[in-house]
């Protein structure tokens, strides 16, 4: 395996260990909201080391992006807030499922339509059972 595919599972890792420890700081402080603020600090400190070690100029080129592309965060901010909150209700399992099989609908439609500059990758049957799969993986794991 490349390189690459060892840094996305590394990341997919990631996930629901984030939530989990970030629905525990919420938990603790009584306040997911203050611990998403905690995670974005943090999160914010290690973007802004990594932006300036590897490309100090990029931040020259933010002007001339277009704007919508800056609504990103708001999608960040919405998982991280919702995943503090019902994660530990709902249990990070169960609720790191759900995303996941948002993820793959959403990945599944900007790659057919190539949203966002993606790459066009149709949506095929095979890809549709394997999204369908997911689905049903997701309701007999939180049936047991």
């Amino acid at each position: 395996m490349s390189v690459q595919v060892w840094i996305m599972l590394a990341t997919g890792f990631g996930i629901p260990v984030l939530a989990a420890m970030n629905g525990a700081l919420g938990r603790h402080i009584g306040s997911p909201a203050v611990a998403a603020c905690v995670l974005f600090a943090v999160a914010f400190s290690i973007a802004l080391v990594a932006a300036l070690v590897t490309n100090p100029g990029a931040v020259a080129k933010l002007p001339t992006a277009p704007k919508q592309w800056f609504i990103a965060g708001s999608f960040v901010a919405f998982y991280v807030l919702a995943i503090t909150w019902i994660g530990p209700d709902m249990g990070i399992g169960k609720a790191v499922f759900y995303v996941l099989l948002g993820q793959l609908i959403a990945a599944a439609v900007i790659d057919h339509f190539g949203f966002f500059n993606a790459p066009v990758a149709a949506i095929t049957w095979t890809r549709f059972a394997g999204i369908a799969l997911m689905a049903a993986g997701v309701y007999v794991a939180q049936r047991a």
